[in-house]
């Protein structure tokens, strides 16, 4: 099969073109830089940004599928530079796959879509998408998977759309560096007692639940056609207990400090107010999505990615810990924090 990946060279696209090389497939790859150690997997690469709609449907052109992991992520930036990544890129995409005549599209969405800032205790797929959201990367995620969804169509593309959880591994460049960068310098703190339960995804079952969507778009009968799915280690932990193990492995002790949540999210709000208005480069400390995140509880029901998609985890939480600590010894620690998104 011939499949290209936007965002190839970021955490969970790197993965996803892994497996996909694995397994035999042809693998294409659209990034702003270049991954030599891709292309020795035998991955093309065409280098440009999403934002280029000529180049996206130069990348789209012979293809059976596309994965659509390229976005601006993070909890601050110009809402103007997210509408343009997250929204107008995935158009660009859609339109590609439509004039190229791509049979397949699997977009990489993220459960924050469905927040707004209240506990999420088990909840499906039918939870609606919220009223407002708290910060411009969940908003413009949620518009790109509704374009996504929108776009099926048994006759011309077959679309779905998968949410994974905080993906974490060894080589993750985002969220575990930046937790230990905290802790290392003193400012981490606990929001609320930490015993809300969280879900993650190891990088590993965030690919293979992707590998295994396109494979289910084959179907013409596909009940993952026009659908979003969470995916998750199928595991809920408590937010303190993660955020100690992943600190006890970096070799930093677990934190003691704690701030209430209402306190949290009071800070962040008055953070974003102060950036906002002077135009500070950066990211603030704390933001309302932020506390939120940290204090209440997100975790999912993963029933419907296991009936349609056939989704079960590949690498328990346990084992990945494991197996993430030994690397990091090896290395001398976890992955240094990526300058850009």
């Amino acid at each position: 099969m011939r499949i290209m990946v936007t965002g190839c060279g970021g955490f969970l696209g790197a993965e996803i073109c892994r497996q996909l090389c694995a397994r035999g497939d042809r693998v294409r790859g659209l990034a702003r830089s270049d991954y030599p150690q891709l292309r020795d997997l035998g991955v093309e690469l065409l280098r440009g940004d999403i934002r280029d709609a000529d180049l996206v449907d130069r990348a789209c052109e012979g293809m059976d599928a596309v994965v659509h992991t390229a976005a601006l992520a993070g909890i601050w930036g110009d809402p103007a530079v997210y509408e343009a990544i997250n929204v107008a890129g995935t158009r660009h995409v859609i339109a590609g796959c439509l004039k190229q005549r791509v049979h397949r599209l699997v977009f990489a969405s993220s459960p924050s879509v469905t927040f707004d800032g209240r506990d999420q205790t088990g909840i499906d797929e039918t939870c609606p998408y919220p009223s407002r959201w708290l910060n411009d990367y969940s908003r413009t995620k949620a518009k790109a998977e509704q374009l996504v969804l929108s776009a099926d169509d048994p006759g011309t593309l077959r679309t779905c759309a998968l949410r994974p959880h905080l993906i974490w591994g060894a080589d993750d460049p985002h969220l575990i560096p930046r937790l230990v960068s905290r802790a290392r310098a003193g400012r981490l703190f606990l929001v609320g007692d930490g015993r809300n339960l969280i879900d993650t995804v190891h990088v590993r079952n965030a690919a293979h639940a992707h590998l295994l969507a396109i494979d289910r778009l084959a179907s013409p009968a596909s009940a993952a056609a026009g659908r979003a799915y969470f995916i998750t280690q199928n595991e809920p932990i408590e937010c303190g207990e993660w955020i100690g193990r992943l600190l006890e492995l970096a070799g930093l002790p677990r934190p003691t400090r704690h701030i209430p949540l209402p306190v949290a999210y009071r800070i962040g709000g008055i953070c974003e107010w102060w950036w906002a208005w002077t135009g500070r480069p950066g990211e603030p400390p704390m933001t309302r999505f932020l506390a939120a995140q940290l204090g209440r509880a997100h975790f999912f029901d993963g029933s419907a990615a296991a009936r349609d998609l056939g989704y079960r985890p590949l690498i328990r939480t346990a084992e990945g810990l494991v197996e993430m600590g030994k690397l990091w010894n090896s290395r001398g620690g976890p992955a240094p924090l990526a300058s850009g998104p």
